[in-house]
């Protein structure tokens, strides 16, 4: 996949096919929806097809102080968008120029000019241009006008409950709870982090628990506790996948004041400093809490670690049945 940052030169390849355009974050089933209509798109007409999206999330642009919950944060998101088939992925910059564009003079200058796009797709329920005057009908007129053809995605629900589309915010709520099934049912896959390993104040090696620590984006909020995780390094093909306990939260015992994602990966010694990680939230041990000592830790660790291997070893189809799962549980997202 062809990644085309902010107004950076658009590859002729990338150019004259079928642009998927909206924020996509988490690429749910909805979004997965969309997308396989712009891949149907190109295929029909035998053009590549690809996604624009935006970074940072609008949100965080209008209302800074107010850090988003991102699902899949940047990076996360293009290899979701890879493995699904797209050509490119446009990512533009949103910033004050772009949110100050007309709905018409975005869709001139980054969908008519730079892309050269032959169809557009795009959810009911996205706005563009500024003041987010553009809408499906402004598209629509937009594309007769400049000779392109669009799609308009109408809500996309799950089948047994249609009055429950699927949704990021949803998918946001139900992971603040510890809900990582429900979440991945909805998202179609298991929620993940990917993130560097960095090191931490290694405290966990002084107790027999050496963890491994990953920086999270501002505004992640999941519910803080322990959790049943698998874990693969993300630089390496065919990585072999480790079972873990992680732990998101901030530490009481140790009155850290900080937010951590720590993993402990379960018969594993090795140095992964530096290493980008996968880390698959398959399912919610318990909640964080404060222990009177550091024996008590201890012992609910092991505890803890034990509860993790017997989930990771159940049996789990819950999100195979979907592509985005079957590629995770493939390993090859």
């Amino acid at each position: 996949m062809q990644a085309i940052a902010g107004l950076s030169p658009v590859p002729e390849a990338c150019r004259g096919g079928v642009a998927a355009i909206g924020n996509f974050d988490g690429v749910h089933r909805g979004h997965q929806a969309l997308l396989a209509r712009a891949a149907a798109e190109g295929a029909r007409l035998a053009i590549p097809w690809g996604v624009m999206s935006f970074e940072p999330h609008p949100r965080s642009f209008f209302r800074p102080d107010e850090p988003v919950f991102r699902l899949t944060p940047g990076p996360l998101k293009a290899r979701l968008v890879a493995a699904l088939g797209a050509s490119f992925l446009a990512v533009l910059d949103f910033d004050r120029a772009l949110s100050e564009l007309t709905p018409e003079a975005f869709v001139r200058l980054h969908l008519v000019e730079r892309l050269a796009v032959r169809h557009v797709v795009m959810g009911y329920d996205f706005h563009f241009g500024k003041g987010r005057k553009g809408g499906p009908a402004t598209m629509t007129e937009l594309g007769a006008k400049f000779g392109f053809g669009v799609t308009i995605v109408e809500q996309v629900t799950d089948e047994g409950d249609r009055h429950s589309p699927f949704s990021s915010s949803n998918i946001r709520q139900a992971l603040r709870h510890g809900h990582v099934t429900a979440a991945a049912r909805e998202l179609g896959y298991r929620w993940s982090v990917l993130g560097e390993v960095v090191k931490g104040d290694q405290r966990g090696r002084t107790i027999g628990f050496p963890t491994l620590n990953i920086v999270l984006d501002k505004g992640a909020d999941p519910f803080r506790g322990i959790y049943a995780v698998r874990v693969r390094d993300a630089e390496t093909p065919a990585a072999p996948v480790w079972q873990g306990a992680g732990y998101f939260g901030d530490r009481p015992t140790f009155d850290t004041g900080r937010t951590f994602l720590e993993v402990y990966l379960i018969g594993f010694a090795g140095d992964l400093y530096g290493r980008h990680l996968f880390v698959e939230f398959i399912d919610l041990i318990r909640p964080d809490r404060r222990f009177a000592s550091i024996d008590e830790l201890v012992t609910q660790m092991k505890m803890d670690c034990d509860a993790a291997v017997k989930r990771l070893n159940a049996p789990d189809d819950a999100v195979t049945a979907f592509p985005l799962g079957r590629l995770q549980a493939e390993g090859r997202i």
